[in-house]
């Protein structure tokens, strides 16, 4: 195994962490999954005649999207549980779990409680409330304890106060921190500088994992399902939404 030279987390840990989340990758889709929030054949016509594409290309656009919706989670996946092997520059060892319910990421040994989120603007008022009034609750176990919301794509570099307002009213404690992902693997790692090298790194291990594993590129079933409906495919995606609307036993398109 080759060596990716970082100095928070081991090489193997670091090469199995990413094979599975590449394993957890979404490669398959068939036409029940594709329809089953219910495709709309009339937003997927104004698609393809307002862009010029193909009715098989908005299609083939559209499986991967909904894939795409999937792999998200993967990285959310990745993002979290990395930090089960991280540990301190001067320290060889995690003081990092990540619980199956309550806080994202937890270091009991420090006091440190996460909630992590991908990006800044993904939890509305309510949710921001309710993150901020659980941490409150977790201050009120131990005053020592520390709360971060973690934010992978934060606005600016940073470690401040999260204020909110709850009841009108404009809230902080100095122990409840919004803290960018580049700020948290500081304080995890003791290395300014650690999430950058992370991902300096990253690209050359999904390399080296797709090497060691079989990966056979994307399974889509829809096309060849649709055409068991009906050889024209536009057609097809009507009668899968409308077919027992009235007159659709002689649509015809």
């Amino acid at each position: 195994m080759r060596a990716y030279n970082l100095t928070f987390i081991d090489n193997e840990d670091l090469f199995n962490h990413v094979k599975e989340t590449i394993e957890k990758y979404r490669f398959k889709i068939n036409l029940k999954e594709f329809n089953k929030n219910l495709i709309d054949p009339i937003k997927l016509t104004f698609d393809a005649k307002i862009y010029g594409k193909s009715i098989e290309e908005i299609i083939e656009s559209e499986s991967i999207r909904q894939m795409d919706k999937s792999n998200s989670n993967n990285i959310g996946y990745f993002q979290q549980n990395i930090f089960k092997y991280i540990f301190h520059k001067d320290r060889k060892q995690t003081n990092w779990s990540v619980p199956k319910q309550g806080f994202d990421i937890v270091n009991e040994v420090d006091k440190i409680y996460v909630e992590m989120k991908n990006k800044h603007n993904t939890m509305n008022s309510s949710s921001s409330q309710k993150t901020f009034m659980r941490m409150q609750s977790k201050l009120l176990e131990d005053r020592a304890n520390r709360c971060y919301l973690v934010e992978v794509i934060a606005k600016n570099s940073q470690n401040i106060a999260w204020k909110i307002s709850l009841d009108g009213e404009s809230t902080y404690h100095e122990n409840i921190r919004r803290v960018s992902i580049d700020k948290f693997y500081e304080i995890v790692t003791g290395e300014k500088e650690a999430f950058k090298q992370l991902v300096e790194a990253l690209p050359k291990v999904i390399d080296d994992v797709l090497d060691k594993i079989e990966q056979n590129g994307i399974d889509n079933s829809v096309f060849k399902e649709l055409k068991e409906i009906d050889e024209n495919i536009l057609k097809s995606l009507y009668l899968l939404s409308f077919k027992k609307y009235e007159g659709f036993e002689t649509f015809n398109i």
